[in-house]
């Protein structure tokens, strides 16, 4: 199926990202406060919503969908929306971003309901710092996540990690050696200015992709990838291994003249950029025309018009975007 969203500077958008909650089970320094205000339940996009979004997109040409959140498997009954969004004809990834700290009881169902890949938080494999970056995580639950996730036989499986100078940066080596035991890629992610926070100052803990691959060629020769993936990542191989190490890189390499993704949050905010608040709001279209999937067809095809070039994110001063990560969908 030819994609039918193209938005003015002829970028094809093939790829949507879906977040299903803007709750989480932890609160992790970069994405949200440690004392958070969630969303009144009444206010998010109900299962079938969900699934109603879903449709639209992959019948205008959309062939791949990340459910994030917030923590996605923290959702009630989350399990019915992915089998439901992997029946979808014309979807060829349904793929998952999660914190892993449900993985190590639902790798099994997830791999039957359809998820194909999954990305997974892992910041550091020290189990004290581990709980202080994300305040409440444990990380030998995490662990038996990705243990559990490998058993499952995903089709492939990754770790994101989000660098912080002084925080974690030096784990940078044992994080690639823990890939490559498990025989799964990883990918390493510049922090994002999105929401206030004040557990940190950004400029000073900004540890850029360009100073963590100095870091890993100490140990390890980096062979630069031909993969071509519908994400953001630059990858790399590691010789004589079957793990990829990537890089999501917002600030030192600006990806946005190939972007081909749009996201919508947990309330049904179409959202054309991670940087910029460009957005249409498709929940009171879908609600205004219950059953009726074409005037949500019409108004996503509309959004392309307002999709930005790009953003440029500044890590000195007020974030340019106030909505926290687990609000955008990780």
């Amino acid at each position: 199926m030819s994609s039918q969203l193209i938005d003015k500077f002829n970028r094809k958008i093939t790829y949507m990202r879906m977040s299903v909650t803007d709750r989480c089970d932890f609160r992790c320094i970069y994405c949200m406060d440690e004392k958070m205000t969630f969303l009144p339940r009444k206010q998010l996009l109900n299962l079938e919503e969900l699934e109603w979004v879903g449709r639209a997109f992959v019948e205008l040409g959309v062939t791949k969908i990340r459910i994030t959140g917030g923590e996605p498997l923290v959702r009630k009954n989350i399990l019915h929306l992915f089998q439901r969004l992997g029946k979808l004809e014309g979807l060829k990834e349904l793929v998952l971003t999660t914190n892993g700290s449900q993985l190590f009881k639902m790798a099994d169902s997830l791999k039957e309901a359809g998820i194909k890949r999954i990305n997974i938080s892992l910041d550091s494999l020290k189990p004290e710092r581990f709980q202080k970056m994300t305040r409440i995580g444990k990380l030998d639950v995490v662990l038996r996540g990705i243990d559990a996730a490998i058993l499952a036989g995903f089709e492939r499986i990754k770790i994101n990690a989000v660098i912080l100078k002084n925080r974690n940066h030096e784990e940078v080596i044992d994080l690639v050696k823990f890939s490559i035991e498990r025989g799964i890629d990883i990918t390493f992610i510049e922090e994002m200015p999105l929401g206030l926070i004040n557990e940190h100052d950004r400029a000073e803990a900004f540890y850029s992709s360009l100073q963590i691959r100095q870091d890993l060629k100490k140990s390890f020769t980096l062979l630069e990838s031909t993969d071509i993936t519908a994400g953001p990542s630059r990858y790399y191989s590691v010789q004589n291994t079957d793990t990829r190490v990537g890089f999501i890189s917002p600030h030192t390499h600006n990806f946005c003249n190939t972007c081909n993704r749009v996201r919508v949050t947990t309330e049904g905010q179409l959202l054309l950029c991670l940087g910029k608040e460009n957005s249409v709001d498709l929940q009171s279209i879908i609600r205004d025309h219950p059953g009726d999937i074409m005037p949500l067809k019409a108004a996503i095809i509309k959004a392309m018009d307002i999709k930005p070039e790009g953003h440029n994110f500044e890590l000195v001063g007020q974030p340019q975007v106030l909505r926290y990560m687990n609000r955008t969908g990780g």
